[in-house]
């Protein structure tokens, strides 16, 4: 029943208007306004005073085209369709129940159909202008594409087609299929409401106009579905199998043609829908739609189904072979595998006097202070205060400490405002601003009673490393803003370091660096008031026109920031460059479009120990190419982000850099100092390791078979089924063949099967200079049963020995913490090193100490106070070297008398051998008694420069 225009509700607002209320809607609507663009001004200001606002405007700048571009064209062909269909409808419909139905439902849409197409052009524009604006990254590549110079084996075209266009070209297909369809619903529905399609009626069910409408819009489907088909000839070289990535026999001889036949079948369907313009019965579109969906299944599926099961499967390694090789050596490429140098390692078992004096330059650089053990004796010794704190694990590094290069463990006195007992606004946000200083621990070396040998620290900071700006404005562990510089008293506010011969306890300070964000002004005031949701930032009298707000500080997020494109190293480190603690992250390239390359999940792959606290931090996203391309750096004191380019030859980054010009900076700008802190990155290594574990065969047949498929180890220090894989370490030593000791990431292999014992040892050169990034691999022969570190931890807890020291050193309100073992390829075999450190439980403010050290080689088992009394044990009584910086119950003079006097009598035993050897005319023995010799004096050098 029809409502009269007497029976419609009449509503007076007069009387109920006011000025106030005006007024209150109007702020409402401003508040909410202004708190939206807070955010998005305060992120131009952000940018600006990192000097990277080019980034900002090329990201915002690309985001709108392509919201503009998707929204106009994705709105406008669905309303112009509309539209058509409308102006298009029938003037007389024949009079039916449906028809009678339809009419009530006309009657209620004519009076607000403008309202209506507005609002749907409105929700179109908005949708489809977001999903576009969600592609700019894509964009940016297929705008920027550059060629890799190297084409695929199937298609003969350049990578960067599968890289950078392939991607954008099936967004753009699925795009104009789905507004196509969205167009076709549209119709229909115009057409069904305005009587242009007639279900009740025996014939003529479509009008002219909508037959004609709806024939090119289903043509147009099919006719991108041809393309789609097309298109989807060139996935099938990133496609995932079983077995590889890549085209397989079956596709080559069966899927390859079948799409290739797909979209002409496609192409002829769509032709029919288009001649349904000119004829009155969509019997032969719908007999052409059959055709390609029986098409579909026979040629796309039970065809290559049966190629696979009645001629692939019989000879499957034959057949797949040239396929397999393929993968092989796209994903040995793609990873930065190619170069690769694996060598035969005929490791003894054997121990015998004297047998590590060739690798006296390893053995001196063994770290066994473990980053991730030493934090709580950090904080404990270092940390001075409550309001300071260390991360959990620390970082490794190396530093020249009186002409020598040495590992050290460091890691930055960060502040903790959670620790500060004093918590309210003013402290946490204008008076604690910052951290101090860098921490920094010898890797081999200890005191009397266990604990590490700092090479700087205290506050302020005092060392062997020298001088440096001590304070920490950006860094992992930082108020989320600070309000520093300018305030309005004569004496500094913020707090710099307690000092006990201040009057009031401390040293104050007032930043004066160049990073932050200018809060002085009225409008910037009131912009970080409504961002933070705090109005004191707007009504303290403590800031003024000079006055600098930080935020953004952890510097994995600005370089995040100011490189959108990157994906991150979970770790950054700090370094001392140049006078400043600077932060130190390595920046990948990566994409998932390089042909034949087998795909790894990032996050899964560096699910390690070490690795859980960058999980997170990682994009969990999938990869089959990855790059080192970017070194980045972050200014603890300024907060300066600068992008150096590392890989000069990588072409993600040449098309990165096109997209944003004048943001990285060439290789040839990272000073001397900088260069020197510069490390292999353990994430990249993580993914490596993984890929290498399989893709080190380099033949299809030994692929195929998989018999010498490696796998990560799994860590000592965890156990049960869910063990996480072993870390890689970083450690100075020299391999077998090569003349001197390089810092390195290391990581042991075991095979592929169940089996923990070694099958290789892999190092990756982590020291700046020709050899960096090469990768060194030690395969173990397949006949040798060299201990791997699961087992040679569970020999160790097996020796009766051991066992009962370490059961007395947990009794009595004691722990023992096993600290990372280490692999070293010396004396001719494999080395284990594991430092063994105590803490007490009965104090909550106990810290490990480092009290003994396990050693195992071959079947021989070390256990001692010191390294070096623990490879005596091993290697006879007398290793052959001087294991420096490891002793405790001495003064490090003594240390250094006892290193200095071992040094020489090795010395001259290498010199009485020697001469017996000469004597007897071996020659041989002659050569190994003088490179002992000579290991042996520059021990003893060594020892005496300390």
């Amino acid at each position: 029943m029809a409502m009269t225009s007497n029976a419609t509700p009449q509503f007076n607002f007069k009387g109920r208007r006011s000025p106030l209320t005006l007024t209150i809607v109007i702020l409402v609507v401003l508040s909410g306004v202004l708190l939206s663009l807070s955010g998005f001004y305060a992120d131009w200001l952000w940018f600006k005073s990192v000097d990277f606002t080019s980034v900002w405007t090329t990201v915002l700048t690309t985001k709108i085209f392509l919201f503009v571009v998707a929204g106009l064209l994705t709105s406008s062909i669905i309303l112009l369709n509309i539209i058509i269909a409308y102006k298009r409808r029938p003037l007389y419909v024949p009079l039916s129940i449906e028809a009678d139905n339809l009419e009530r439902y006309r009657a209620q849409i004519e009076p607000i159909k403008r309202w209506v197409v507005l609002a749907l052009a409105v929700g179109l524009f908005y949708f489809a202008g977001t999903s576009g604006s969600a592609m700019w990254e894509s964009w940016l590549l297929f705008k920027n594409s550059t060629s890799f110079g190297v084409k695929d084996a199937q298609f003969n075209m350049d990578i960067s087609f599968f890289a950078f266009k392939l991607p954008f070209y099936q967004t753009l297909i699925a795009w104009a299929i789905s507004t196509l369809i969205l167009a076709i619903i549209a119709a229909a529905v115009v057409h069904y409401l305005y009587g242009g399609i007639r279900l009740q009626v025996q014939e003529d069910r479509t009008t002219v106009a909508a037959r004609v409408q709806l024939s090119v819009l289903l043509g147009g489907v099919v006719l991108m579905k041809a393309v789609a088909y097309w298109f989807d000839r060139y996935q099938l070289a990133l496609k995932e199998s079983k077995l590889i990535t890549g085209l397989t026999y079956t596709d080559v001889n069966a899927t390859l043609p079948a799409k290739a036949i797909l979209a002409a079948i496609a192409v002829v369907c769509a032709l029919l829908f288009f001649a349904n313009i000119i004829r009155r019965s969509w019997v032969l579109p719908a007999a052409g739609t059959a055709l390609l969906v029986v098409s579909s299944v026979l040629i796309a599926g039970i065809y290559p189904g049966a190629i696979q099961q009645f001629q692939v499967k019989p000879s499957e390694s034959s057949k797949e072979a040239p396929f397999i090789q393929r993968n092989i050596d796209a994903t040995r490429s793609a990873y930065g595998l190619d170069d690769v140098s694996i060598s035969d390692y005929q490791a003894t078992v054997a121990t015998n006097t004297g047998q590590l004096a060739d690798d006296a330059a390893t053995i001196a650089n063994i770290r066994l202070m473990d980053p991730n053990v030493l934090s709580a004796t950090f904080r404990q010794l270092q940390q001075i205060r409550p309001y300071y704190s260390f991360p959990e694990s620390l970082d490794v590094d190396r530093y020249t400490v009186d002409g020598v290069k040495r590992d050290v463990v460091l890691a930055v006195r960060e502040l903790n405002i959670e620790g500060n007992p004093s918590r309210n606004w003013i402290n946490d946000h204008l008076v604690y601003t910052h951290g101090f200083g860098l921490v920094a621990a010898y890797g081999n070396d200890r005191d009397i009673d266990g604990k590490p040998k700092f090479a700087v620290g205290n506050l302020p900071p005092t060392g062997a490393l020298g001088k440096f700006e001590p304070r920490v404005y950006f860094g992992e562990n930082v108020p989320n803003y600070s309000i520093i510089g300018g305030v309005k008293t004569d004496t500094p506010v913020e707090f710099d370091y307690p000092d006990d011969t201040s009057p009031n306890g401390q040293r104050n300070y007032t930043y004066t660096g160049t990073g932050g964000v200018p809060v002085g002004s009225l409008i910037n005031k009131v912009i970080f008031a409504l961002k933070y949701q705090e109005q004191r930032i707007l009504l303290s009298n403590l800031i003024n026109k000079d006055s600098k707000i930080l935020f953004e500080r952890n510097p994995r997020d600005r370089v995040a920031k100011v490189a959108p494109w990157l994906t991150l190293d979970g770790d950054p480190y700090p370094a001392l460059v140049d006078g400043k603690i600077m932060w130190i992250i390595d920046g990948f390239t990566t994409s998932a479009g390089y042909p034949y390359s087998r795909q790894s999940v990032l996050s899964n792959v560096i699910a390690d120990i070490q690795g859980s606290a960058t999980i997170g931090a990682q994009r969990n996203r999938t990869v089959n190419y990855i790059r080192n391309s970017v070194k980045a750096t972050v200014d603890a004191y300024n907060g300066t982000v600068t992008l150096y380019e590392w890989n000069e030859k990588d072409p993600v980054l040449k098309t990165w850099a096109k997209a944003f010009p004048n943001t990285i900076k060439p290789k040839s700008e990272i000073s001397a100092q900088l260069l020197e802190h510069i490390r292999y990155p353990e994430d990249l290594f993580r993914v490596q390791r993984e890929i290498l574990s399989s893709y080190h065969v380099k033949t299809a047949e030994a692929f195929y078979g998989g018999q010498d498929f490696w796998r990560v180890p799994r860590d000592p220090s965890t156990f049960g089924a869910n063990a996480s894989a072993q870390p890689p370490y970083y450690l100075t030593l020299q391999m077998p063949g090569t003349k001197k000791p390089v810092f390195s990431l290391t990581t042991p292999f075991v095979p592929r099967g169940g089996r923990e014992n070694l099958s290789a040892f892999a190092v990756v050169n982590s020291d700046p200079g020709p050899d960096y990034g090469k990768i060194s691999v030690l395969q173990l022969p397949r006949n040798t049963n060299i201990a791997g570190p699961s087992q040679v931890a569970s020999n160790f807890e097996a020796k009766p020995e051991v066992a009962n020291s370490l059961s007395l050193l947990r009794r009595g309100g004691s722990d023992v913490v096993l600290g990372n073992l280490l692999t070293l390829p010396v004396g001719g075999g494999l080395l284990y090193v594991q430092p063994v450190y105590v803490r007490a439980t009965s104090n909550t403010a106990a810290y490990p100490l480092l009290q003994k050290v396990l050693v195992s080689f071959g079947d021989q088992i070390g256990y001692d106070d010191t390294l070096k009394g623990a490879l005596d044990q091993v290697f006879g009584g007398n290793s052959g070297t001087v294991a420096g910086g490891s002793s405790s119950g001495t003064t490090g003079q003594t240390s250094t008398n006892s290193s200095l006097a071992n040094s020489l009598a090795s010395a001259k035993q290498a010199y009485a051998d020697g001469l017996a050897a000469l004597a007897k005319g071996d020659f041989a023995a002659y050569d190994k008694a003088q490179k002992r010799l000579k290991s042996a004096l520059d021990a003893a050098i060594n020892a005496q420069n300390k």
